[in-house]
């Protein structure tokens, strides 16, 4: 289950926001809550892509890292 949070907002960004909310016909609580899930949700895949950049800038880098790499995943019979 979630947790509750508070957060003040100026009152154009309330009128703003509550305009859009009432354009997809839900409460002002409900986009609130699928903006952050999906700021989150973002923010995740985007700290997953740097990581995966900094791993495939260190196997370059490496020999051994290629080499453990370059038939990873492949089942022995298939490897060539």
């Amino acid at each position: 289950m979630g947790v509750p949070i508070s957060i003040r907002l100026d009152d154009d960004v309330r009128d703003e926001l509550e305009a859009q909310a009432r354009e997809r016909g839900v409460g002002l609580a409900p986009l609130l809550r699928d903006i952050a899930t999906a700021a989150a949700r973002q923010a995740r895949r985007e700290r997953i892509r740097q990581a995966s950049g900094e791993v495939a800038g260190r196997v370059v880098q490496s020999e051994a890292a290629q080499a453990f790499y370059k038939d990873w995943g492949t089942p022995a019979g298939e490897a060539g």
